[in-house]
């Protein structure tokens, strides 16, 4: 099996994208966080914001790349556009060592995953043989965003990655609780959980009598079990999964073969 070692961020040359847009808070949170002891810090991200893309790339349009500064790039597509022309592209000449996705503007866990376009943006790392990470930051509506959770602990989860070795089909997910950085209970290898029950489809009429559909609310499942991605931030802990994007299931892959033998 193929793998790669997390490096010192004194060594590496990041590349940073998100789901939220280049001029997300998220994104200058992380930005922020890494620059001062980074080798070099590079940033490509969408033009606006992509949310709940997935993993989608544009095929059907030719993109532009806006050069805003220095190591400081736009791109009018998807988080996937943005990192398959950071590293084919922007950065050909030196690929960067490590992704890093986010911080998203809320959490990325259980089926969220599947949806997420920051999710997105670290399996297209892994697709470029590139070891990468997703950050989010788990909200609370009409209350303060605790950034500096974020902020605080993105550098804590580096650090303690410098030398693991991970299979290159595997990036890691990192979620912050919603509580001040001193309240956080620590950090949680987790697996992903199960949250989703359903959604709320809200009805209309548009002005011309027309029907219209709009995704609303989610229906969450209660009581996580323990050792869950959603348990561990609602127990305020910084939840770390491994994500793995060979998708097979290896149990019933056998009894298939023993079925069609």
């Amino acid at each position: 099996m193929n793998e790669h070692t997390f490096i010192e961020l004194s060594q590496a040359r990041v590349l940073i994208s998100n789901d939220d847009g280049i001029n997300a808070h998220g994104i200058e949170v992380l930005t922020h966080a890494v620059l001062p002891i980074a080798r070099e810090v590079w940033v490509v991200a969408p033009e606006t914001e992509q949310s709940a893309v997935a993993h989608s790339l544009t095929l059907r349009r030719p993109l532009k790349i806006r050069r805003i500064e220095e190591r400081r790039y736009a791109v009018d597509g998807t988080p996937t556009d943005c990192v398959l022309l950071a590293v084919n592209e922007i950065m050909a000449d030196n690929p960067p060592d490590i992704i890093l996705s986010g911080v998203n503007h809320g959490y990325n866990i259980g089926e969220d995953v599947t949806y997420s376009g920051t999710v997105a943006a670290a399996i297209e790392g892994l697709i470029m043989g590139v070891p990468s990470i997703a950050f989010s930051q788990d909200i609370a509506d009409g209350n303060d965003i605790h950034w500096s959770t974020a902020s605080h602990w993105i550098i804590k989860v580096l650090q303690k990655l410098v030398g693991f070795t991970i299979p290159n089909n595997t990036l890691l997910n990192v979620n912050f609780p919603n509580v001040t950085a001193q309240n956080v209970t620590g950090m949680e290898i987790t697996r992903q959980g199960e949250h989703k029950s359903g959604d709320e489809i809200l009805r209309g009429k548009d002005p011309k009598g027309n029907p219209y559909y709009w995704i609303g609310s989610q229906f969450l499942k209660e009581n996580p079990p323990q050792g869950t991605d959603l348990h561990a931030i609602n127990n305020n802990a910084v939840s770390i999964t491994p994500l793995s994007i060979d998708l097979t299931n290896r149990e019933v892959l056998e009894a298939l073969k023993k079925t069609f033998q």
